[in-house]
Parts: C-alpha cells; sequence; structure tokens
C-alpha cells in the first residue's frame, strides 16, 4: 500500500485543503460576535439605534471656558470719570430701596456690573460712593425745582412753584432718602459736609425769589436769608411728619402749611 502524497493529505495543523476549509470570514467567533463585516452578533445588537451625539460635551483633556462676572462687551476700558458716574448713578436706587445702610460695596459693584475691586479702586470707601449718589439724587431733584422758579414770572410766583413741587405723591421718595441721608450724616463727615453744601445752596435760592418778589413790591421782607431758613425747617418738618403719617398729613394740607406761612412772613 503506498502512502499518500503530502498535496492530497492533511495539512500539518489537521485542517482539510484550502478548499475544503470554511470561510474564517462568515464564521462568527466565541462569544458570539459579529464578525469584522459588521454583521450583527446573536444578542440582537444591530437593533440597538444610535446614540445621538453630544455637541454641547467638551472633547476629553479640553478645559470649559471660565464663567465671567461680567458679560465681555461690558468689560470694556472706560475714562475714570464714566466709570465713577457709573458706580455712582448705580447706587442711588439701591439707597432709595434698601437705606444707606444696608448697602455696601458689593451690592453697589454688582449693580453697576463691575467688580469690587473696580469700586474700591475710584473710591476709597463705600461712604463716599454713597454721598456722591445721594448728592446726585439730590441735585437733580432740586434742579427741576430751580428751573421751575426761575422761569416763573416773578418771585412770588416762583415761591408758589416750589411749595407745589417740595409735596407731591411722587416726592415721598426723595424725603425718605433725604433723611436717611441726614441721618447718616452723624455718623460720617462726608455725609454731613455734603448736606451742608446743599442746605446752602437751598437757602440761597428760596433767598433769591424772596427778594425777587420785594423788589417787585409783592413782598415785605428785612432779611430774606431768615426767611429761608425758617422756610426750609417747616418744610422739613412736614416732610418728616407727612412720611411718618401720625398723625396723618396729606400732600394738600403740607402745601397749605406752607402758604400760610409765607403769607404770614411776606404778606402780614
Amino acid at each position: 500500500m503506498t502512502s499518500p502524497s503530502p498535496s492530497e493529505g492533511p495539512d500539518r495543523a489537521g485542517h482539510a485543503d484550502n478548499a475544503e476549509r470554511p470561510d474564517r470570514a462568515g464564521r462568527p467567533d466565541r462569544s458570539g460576535r459579529a464578525d469584522r463585516s459588521g454583521r450583527a452578533d446573536q444578542a440582537g445588537h444591530a437593533d440597538r439605534p444610535d446614540r445621538p451625539e453630544r455637541s454641547d460635551r467638551p472633547e476629553r483633556g479640553e478645559r470649559k471656558a471660565p464663567r465671567r462676572a461680567v458679560d465681555a462687551s461690558r468689560r470694556t476700558r472706560q475714562p475714570t470719570e464714566v466709570r465713577r458716574r457709573l458706580i455712582v448713578e448705580a447706587a442711588v436706587p439701591l439707597i432709595a430701596e434698601r437705606g444707606t445702610a444696608a448697602v455696601g460695596v458689593r451690592e453697589v459693584a454688582a449693580a453697576a456690573g463691575v467688580s469690587v475691586g473696580t469700586v474700591t479702586y475710584h473710591f476709597e470707601s463705600v461712604q463716599e460712593v454713597l454721598s456722591e449718589a445721594m448728592v446726585l439724587h439730590i441735585e437733580r431733584y432740586y434742579a427741576a425745582l430751580s428751573e421751575a422758579a426761575a422761569q416763573a414770572t416773578s418771585g412770588a410766583e416762583g415761591l408758589r412753584l416750589l411749595i407745589d413741587a417740595l409735596f407731591t405723591d411722587d416726592t415721598d421718595r426723595h424725603w425718605r432718602m433725604w433723611f436717611d441721608y441726614w441721618n447718616a450724616g452723624e455718623r460720617d463727615q462726608t455725609f454731613a459736609r455734603g448736606q451742608a453744601e446743599r442746605y446752602e445752596t437751598w437757602h440761597a435760592e428760596i433767598q433769591a425769589l424772596v427778594e425777587r418778589g420785594r423788589d417787585e413790591g409783592d413782598f415785605r421782607c428785612d432779611d430774606p436769608a431768615d426767611f429761608a431758613l425758617r422756610f426750609s425747617a417747616l418744610a422739613d418738618g412736614l416732610a418728616l411728619r407727612r412720611l411718618r403719617q401720625v398723625p396723618t398729613l396729606s400732600v394738600a394740607d403740607a402745601r397749605r402749611h406752607l402758604r400760610r406761612f409765607v403769607d404770614a412772613e411776606l404778606r402780614g
């Protein structure tokens, strides 16, 4: 019996020749997963939908951009006076809402959209910010009064316009801020100096109206400066009484008391 030739028998690994050997690409592996051509495995993973890609998820190793306390569009370099005015303007409604005692440097910085360091760079203290904010509000308030009085046809009419403007349904906010500023002057000289300057200007405006009315023959007054002092003191007292409402004081009654004082002092 002759032995088969090497080409007719199995190879060294015991496999059949290439014609009878099954294709490895068509056989599943031992784990039952799909072969390299991408066929589904026996567990049915082909039915699993593809997960949507997360475009907002940062890539591995990518660092997130740090959050900014202030929007980048507002982080522009501005002149010193512009930045100071921005901070002061932002402090005005804070004082009206909370009072000077409840407003700190952090609240002012947040309202102005700047950092605490920016506030402390431009101002020596938060008291300086609040003082300038109060002065800004007061100057605006009394500038409107002065403008109305200056356009009056006489000194007597100008004084009447002042009385009407001092007490309205909208002026309670001003008086509340004014008295808060007044009380703060007892604790801080910055407030005290600012209020003293405002009183001096206010008295001068009242005095000028009285002198004008006297020159026009409507008033009789030997000391317009003294009258201005007593007129402003009465206005302050009526305003405080109106805010407290003990006893009740209406806008009309407050005006009436001031007009009677003018008549008694300048026309009696």
